[in-house]
């Protein structure tokens, strides 16, 4: 997908392309992209971005390098929990007989988790300083490319973004959504269930626009706002619980009127 051919492909004929690119050794994005020094400017709280154009005229090739500090913060925090875990799992090798000390070796180096970490050494398997380093280096970093010299670096980022969130809708409509037999037969049926699914994730999209934030994080500050049911010998009270700040915010966001604090009395 990211080949130089698929990529002259893509612009034939004018046409225009936005990608982000992987980081693999020994390529143009992590020999020339990443080394190359410039500040980064702010864009949003989770989103700095800079511009890095490689090649000469017209043959130049524009990235654009994306850092989310928050991201850099939780991966940096989920790689010392697993370096903490990887020593004590090389500590605990040492006891071991010659067969068991070769087969634990041997699932180490072989698991997805632990492997990318560890070098052997002449006498026994060492955690692979460099291979941290090359991880640090990437924290909380993506690279987009693309050829339309009208998008700012800003805007290639907040643009794949958005891509991502296109892709995570189509990803949800044919799964997270549950489109599964209920046992509906006649097609207007049919048609009104997925119709109302579909309603649902929109929904969810116009939330998240309206509040700056994910449908998660929305969801959770609203679903505080809860409804109880008071009983007494003199009859039944249904009550709202008050509204958190929090989800005060959210509604005024959607421009939601708070519920009323009293829904019924019987």
């Amino acid at each position: 997908m990211v080949s130089a051919a698929n990529f002259q492909a893509l612009a034939r004929a004018g046409g225009k392309y936005l990608m982000a690119m992987p980081v693999r050794a020994g390529s143009e994005v992590a020999e020339s992209v990443l080394a190359r020094p410039g500040r980064y400017q702010t864009v949003a709280e989770n989103l700095q971005v800079k511009e890095v154009r490689i090649g000469e005229g017209t043959r130049a090739r524009r990235y654009a390098v994306c850092f989310n500090p928050q991201e850099a913060v939780r991966q940096k925090a989920h790689r010392d929990e697993l370096l903490a875990e990887l020593e004590a799992e090389l500590e605990s090798l040492r006891p071991l007989p010659d067969k068991e000390h070769s087969k634990r070796t041997c699932a180490l180096r072989a698991s997805a988790r632990y492997g990318r970490y560890l070098k052997q050494t002449r006498s026994r398997l060492a955690i692979d300083r460099a291979a941290l380093k090359a991880a640090e280096r990437l924290d909380g970093k993506f690279i987009v490319h693309s050829n339309d010299d009208t998008l700012s670096a800003a805007d290639m980022a907040l643009g794949y973004k958005q891509l991502q969130r296109v892709e995570e809708a189509w990803r949800s409509m044919k799964s997270g959504l549950n489109l599964r037999p209920v046992f509906h037969w006649a097609p207007h049926r049919i048609h009104a269930h997925v119709a109302i699914t579909v309603l649902a994730l929109l929904l969810e999209r116009v939330a998240e626009h309206a509040c700056g934030d994910t449908w998660r994080n929305i969801r959770d500050d609203l679903k505080r706002i809860q409804l109880a049911q008071l009983l007494s010998p003199h009859g039944r009270v249904w009550q709202v619980t008050e509204p958190t700040p929090e989800a005060t915010k959210r509604l005024k966001s959607l421009r939601i009127k708070p519920p009323a604090p009293i829904l019924s009395l019987g």
